[in-house]
């Protein structure tokens, strides 16, 4: 399976129609005039944000697209017929730049919100025909108006996935597990490190208001040296960008008691490094497996933690203890931190559907 994040295409919005160079040719009119008619508009090609996609594998098949051309004018003031627009559908979160005339590469959409739309090519107007043209000194004019070609561009496409709540922390550390536990999302989990290869989405719903909804990522484990392209690099740091907040989660197997919180600090350097910014995001610090460690080391991590005025969450995923209190921070969290913006609905793909998004794990919403 793969996650495809990155795509190159080129789009050309479709050109004008010629206008008509055309005379009215009738039995009982003596001084027949110009009647040529116009050309018909190009189409344009827009981008379209569409919750149900969930990457840009589709643009890595086919890179050309173009939309369709205006109709040339014809004769008895006939304008050509419009070209269809060409409207391109992309997952949210898909960011769409394009090579300016400086060689330099520059934002021309972000497309954060389903349904959200932007022109990215426009179509070539389409020329007038020679009945614009008459005067009282130009009573035949022989020429009407070419119709013009339509925008071109070369386009990158990067997806950086939008959700509340980015799930971080070393490899093995049971991301996986927390996900398909609080969620109806089926990510691959093994007892070996870099089990996640692609980020996966899950979809936690209120219990009180169904149509309130929580997306969490599980973004592939990083490493030291991740900032740096060790392990699986910055490919999936960028979609932690697009959280809210953050879910660290370290493994009770990673700690050392003498320095317990260097898995976390590890990581958040990596963040640092790669984007102060990121660094500084809210997190939600969590201690995974501790179902794996007897009882007293777990207390007096507990209280380390406590000491050193940290709020860390003691959980096993897998065994299902202290999830509760867990999972009512996050929602607590998703309420404070932003009680305002928009939250972004990604749709459960049907089941029928299912195939068609072979390189990306498939949402699905636990009802």
């Amino acid at each position: 399976m793969r996650f495809v994040d990155e795509a190159q295409i080129s789009v050309k919005a479709g050109k004008g129609g010629h206008g008509c160079v055309s005379f009215r040719r009738e039995k009982y009119v003596p001084r027949g005039g110009p009647d040529g008619g116009d050309g018909g508009d190009g189409g344009s090609v827009i981008l379209k944000a569409d919750g149900r996609l969930l990457s840009l594998y589709d643009f890595r098949l086919k890179r050309h697209y173009e939309a369709q051309n205006g109709q040339p004018g014809m004769g008895s003031q006939c304008c050509g017929r419009k070209g269809e627009n060409l409207t391109l559908h992309l997952p949210v979160g898909t960011l769409v730049y394009a090579r300016g005339e400086d060689g330099e590469e520059h934002v021309v959409a972000d497309l954060t919100a389903p349904d959200a739309e932007v022109v990215v090519a426009r179509g070539g107007r389409g020329g007038l025909g020679n009945e614009h043209f008459k005067s009282a000194t130009m009573r035949a004019p022989r020429f009407a108006q070419p119709g013009e070609p339509g925008e071109e561009f070369e386009l990158r496409l990067e997806l950086k996935i939008l959700a509340d709540v980015g799930i971080i922390g070393l490899p093995n550390a049971g991301k996986s597990t927390f996900i398909s536990r609080v969620s109806a999302a089926r990510p691959k989990i093994a007892a070996y490190p870099f089990t996640t290869l692609t980020p996966n989405l899950g979809v936690m719903i209120d219990e009180v208001d169904p149509e309130i909804r929580m997306v969490l990522a599980d973004i592939p484990g990083l490493i030291e040296g991740a900032s740096a392209g060790q392990g699986l690099g910055t490919r999936f740091l960028k979609h932690v960008e697009r959280t809210r907040f953050l879910l660290h989660i370290l493994s009770i197997e990673d700690i050392d008691d003498a320095n317990p919180w260097a898995g976390f600090d590890l990581v958040n350097e990596e963040l640092r490094s790669f984007d102060e910014e990121l660094a500084a995001r809210t997190q939600v610090e969590v201690i995974n497996k501790i179902d794996l460690a007897d009882q007293e080391r777990v207390a007096a991590l507990q209280a380390r933690a406590q000491a050193d005025g940290r709020e860390i969450f003691f959980i096993s995923a897998r065994e299902q203890l202290g999830m509760e209190p867990l999972v009512a921070r996050l929602w607590a969290m998703r309420e404070e931190l932003d009680r305002h913006a928009p939250f972004v609905h990604l749709r459960a793909a049907e089941p029928e559907q299912e195939e068609t998004f072979d390189d990306i794990e498939v949402i699905y919403v636990r009802e």
